[in-house]
């Protein structure tokens, strides 16, 4: 794998600028025939989960406000593109400086392709960069470091729920200063 998220990766940055390459030409691919989730979709589910996560204690509320409000830049009109949907370094197979894989295509689908690249670097800011680089176009790292928030604030119960370690997403919300670097 290209990495683990809350582990540093052993991959050179030629491979996560291969990543970046990777992603860009499933976002080149024609666009899927079913529909992707709108932003407001995203924006509903976003407010239930913060919710969630002040009603229950899991993390303080400013932490919680705080993501939120940066978040609040991903979620803008985009033109989506075929995404992957949960293009996290888990699922990003690498032979030396290569890509040799791809997995989990369950939430495959139209999508914005800077979510892709924010779920790939989730955790690993320092490779952004080569990510970046191998994608070969610009990238509103604004937008990439809200969608860092925005995952990790939605990701937290379910993780909770279904027995996996939240840490690295809650270690990602707390990071966050408003002036990512």
């Amino acid at each position: 794998a290209l990495g683990r998220l809350g582990e540093p990766s052993p991959a050179s940055p030629a491979a996560w600028a291969a990543a970046g390459a990777a992603a860009r030409t499933l976002h080149d691919a024609p666009l899927p025939p079913w529909p992707g989730r709108s932003p407001d979709e995203v924006a509903a589910d976003l407010d239930a989960e913060c919710a969630w996560l002040v009603t229950n204690g899991v993390l303080p509320a400013q932490v919680v406000r705080r993501n939120r409000r940066v978040a609040e830049a991903a979620l803008r009109p985009w033109t989506p593109v075929f995404a992957h949907g949960d293009l996290q370094v888990t699922h990003v197979f690498v032979d030396g400086d290569e890509v040799t894989g791809v997995l989990d295509w369950s939430e495959a689908g139209r999508g914005d392709a800077l979510f892709d690249l924010a779920t790939l670097t989730l955790g690993h800011a320092e490779r952004l960069g080569d990510v970046v680089a191998g994608y070969g176009t610009d990238v509103d790292l604004d937008v990439i470091r809200a969608w860092w928030s925005l995952r990790s604030l939605r990701a937290i119960r379910w993780l909770t729920e279904h027995g996996f370690d939240p840490r690295p997403e809650i270690a990602v919300l707390e990071g966050c200063d408003d002036t990512w670097s």
